[in-house]
C-alpha cells in the first residue's frame, strides 16, 4: 500500500516558471492527490492541459481553490489582494494559503485583511528562478538545493507551518522562517538591488549609439553576459516587487549610491589602496557564500539554468 499524499488537493494561482515547477516538483514526490490550477489566458490554460500541469484547469481563481488544502498564489504580487478577495469566501476550513511572491510584508498587507479567520495564511519565498517564464519552462529540479523563506504571522498556526515547511523540504528546498519585514530587507541586498543595478547597466546599452551597441553585444564578457540574463527577468514581476518593497530597495539603494560615489572618488584621484581594500573585503565575501554553499556552476546571480531539451 502506498503512503497518502501530503495534500489530497493543492490549488496553483498561476502556472508560470514557479507554479508549473510547483507542480512538477509535486508530481515527483506525490505530494498532492489532485492539483488544481486557475490561469487568466486561453493560451495558458490550454499549455497548462497540454502539459498536464494540473488535473482540472480553470480561469478562475474561486473555481480551482474549491475544496483545495492548500493554495499558492503564483501570479505577480500586484494581482494578490484581487485575488484574496475572490478566494476568500471559497476556502475550506482550515486550508492553508501561501504565496511565491519576492516580497512579503506587502504580500500580508494585501491578502490577511480578506481572509476570514479559519484561514491558515502563510507567506512564503521560493528563492529560485531562471530568466525564463510561461508554463513550459517549469521543471521538477528548480528547487532543489535552494531556500525558501516562510514569513508567518505571529499568530500563526504552528501545525500548518510544520507542514508547509514539510511541503517545500518534499520539492527539494532548504526552508528558513524569517519576519515579513526582515525578509524584504534582506532580499533587497540579496536580490532586488542586483536586479535594479541589471536592469540599469542593460538599459543604458539599449540606449548606446547603434554601432557601440552592436561592439558591446558582439564582444560581452562573461559580467555583461551575466547582466543581461539577470535583465530578461520577467517585468511585470520585478515591477510589482520594486513597487511593493521600495521602502527596503531605496534604504538599500541610498547606502550603495554612497558606496558607488567613494568609488567614484578613489578612481579619480589614484587611491589604489582604497581601492584594493575594497576588492580584498568583497573577495571575502565571495568565498564566505562558496562556504556556505550557495555557489552554483556558472556565474547567474542564483538563478537555476533551465534543463537543456531534447
Amino acid at each position: 500500500m502506498t503512503d497518502a499524499p501530503m495534500f489530497e488537493k493543492v490549488a496553483l494561482i498561476g502556472v508560470g516558471l514557479i507554479g508549473s515547477s510547483l507542480s512538477h516538483a509535486m508530481r515527483r514526490a506525490s505530494l498532492a492527490r489532485t492539483i488544481t490550477a486557475s490561469a487568466r489566458t486561453e493560451a495558458t490554460r490550454a499549455a497548462a492541459r497540454r502539459l498536464c500541469l494540473a488535473d482540472e484547469v480553470y480561469e478562475h481563481a474561486a473555481d480551482a481553490v474549491a475544496g483545495a488544502d492548500l493554495v499558492i498564489l503564483c501570479t505577480p504580487v500586484g494581482t494578490f489582494e484581487a485575488l484574496a478577495q475572490e478566494i476568500a469566501p471559497h476556502l475550506k476550513d482550515g486550508a492553508i494559503l501561501s504565496d511565491a511572491g519576492s516580497v512579503k510584508q506587502a504580500v500580508v498587507d494585501a491578502v490577511a485583511p480578506h481572509l476570514p479567520p479559519h484561514v491558515r495564511f502563510i507567506p512564503g519565498h521560493p528563492i529560485a528562478g531562471t530568466e525564463f517564464s510561461g508554463p513550459e519552462s517549469g521543471f521538477a529540479e528548480l528547487f532543489d538545493g535552494r531556500w525558501t523563506i516562510l514569513t508567518p504571522l505571529p499568530d500563526a498556526d504552528e501545525a500548518a507551518v510544520a507542514k508547509l515547511k514539510a511541503f517545500w523540504e518534499a520539492c527539494g528546498a532548504h526552508v528558513e522562517i524569517m519576519e515579513p519585514k526582515h525578509h524584504d530587507l534582506v532580499l533587497a541586498i540579496t536580490s532586488h538591488l542586483p536586479h535594479l543595478i541589471a536592469y540599469n547597466i542593460v538599459g543604458t546599452v539599449a540606449d548606446l549609439e547603434e554601432e557601440k551597441k552592436s561592439e558591446v553585444i558582439k564582444f560581452s564578457a562573461s559580467g555583461f553576459r551575466d547582466f543581461t540574463r539577470i535583465a530578461a527577468s520577467d517585468p511585470t514581476m520585478w515591477r510589482d516587487i520594486f513597487i511593493n518593497n521600495k521602502e527596503a530597495v531605496l534604504e538599500i539603494l541610498g547606502r550603495f549610491t554612497e558606496d558607488l560615489a567613494a568609488m567614484q572618488r578613489h578612481i579619480r584621484w589614484g587611491e589604489g589602496d582604497k581601492l584594493f581594500d575594497k576588492f580584498t573585503r568583497t573577495r571575502a565575501v565571495r568565498r564566505s557564500i562558496i562556504d556556505a554553499g550557495q555557489e552554483s556552476l556558472e556565474p547567474n546571480f542564483g538563478r537555476t539554468p533551465a534543463p537543456k531539451k531534447d
